[in-house]
């Protein structure tokens, strides 16, 4: 037996928090010199960069339903718009502290090799990950997959149109936090489009997956998998059943957000 690591929750909290899962809060910086009599004046700075263009663009939100908190209160009214968005099924699953934030550095960790464990959306997955076999020659054992389906069946209930208009509704937040990761030019929606079609082309393993323990984690012992971004491991971890639905959901969230169909 062996523990999984810790990052298995965030997947599925990417994808439930959205919709998973904001205008952009930026900041500028301006600072004012004088020239003195009888002097030349500086020479002019050079032109800032252009900011790249958006490639999926989302509607302005709704003003009818009035201004939005700021990112840092903006726990308790999002929250409660995704458990509204949800009847209730999401309730028991999130992490309710810096959810947004939490929410925008998951998704932006997913392709990466590894998720910032501390700030996943969501509880983790119960229980631990076991191992079938030995050390010297291991497997991934089917029953680990159970230990999703709490999550997968509040994924199911999901109706993305509805996760999706909370999404939008909020989304000058998700942008606010993009940007304060170090993104001031950069739209979220993109990476978030970008990111969902990295893990729909996620292979399907349906056979034994062999595993590697070289320290103290398992790895996977196919290196063509153990060297696959981050979350596309956590939906090959879950099982293809489980990671199917994740999929679906998925598409039904990118048809609404995105302006393009994903490229071939």
């Amino acid at each position: 037996m062996f523990t999984e690591p810790a990052s298995r929750g965030p997947l599925i909290g990417a994808a439930v928090g959205l919709g998973l899962a904001i205008v952009a809060g930026g900041y500028y910086w301006h600072n004012r010199h004088a020239t003195p009599a009888a002097t030349a004046a500086p020479p002019a700075a050079p032109a800032a960069a252009p900011a790249p263009a958006i490639e999926h663009p989302l509607p302005a939100a709704d003003a009818s339903k009035g201004p939005l908190p700021d990112l840092g209160d903006s726990d308790q009214p999002f929250g409660d718009a995704l458990k509204d968005s949800s009847g209730g099924s999401l309730a028991s699953f999130l992490v309710p502290e810096n959810l947004i934030r939490n929410i925008v550095v998951t998704i932006d960790n997913l392709p990466r090799q590894k998720v910032a464990v501390s700030r996943r959306p969501i509880v983790p997955a119960p229980g631990t990950l076991v191992a079938k076999g030995d050390e010297l020659h291991a497997t991934l054992g089917a029953q680990n997959y159970q230990r999703y389906a709490p999550l997968i069946d509040a994924l199911r209930q999901l109706d993305m149109k509805r996760v999706a208009a909370v999404y939008l509704r909020f989304y000058p937040l998700f942008q606010k936090a993009y940007q304060d990761l170090g993104y001031p030019n950069d739209y979220f929606n993109d990476r978030l489009v970008k990111v969902i079609d990295g893990l729909m082309v996620t292979p399907q393993v349906t056979g034994p997956i062999d595993l590697v323990r070289p320290n103290v984690m398992y790895l996977f012992a196919d290196p063509a998998l153990e060297s696959r971004p981050a979350g596309q491991k956590l939906l090959i971890r879950m099982g293809p059943e489980n990671a199917q639905v994740v999929k679906q959901k998925l598409s039904e969230l990118r048809a609404i957000i995105a302006a393009a169909p994903p490229r071939p």
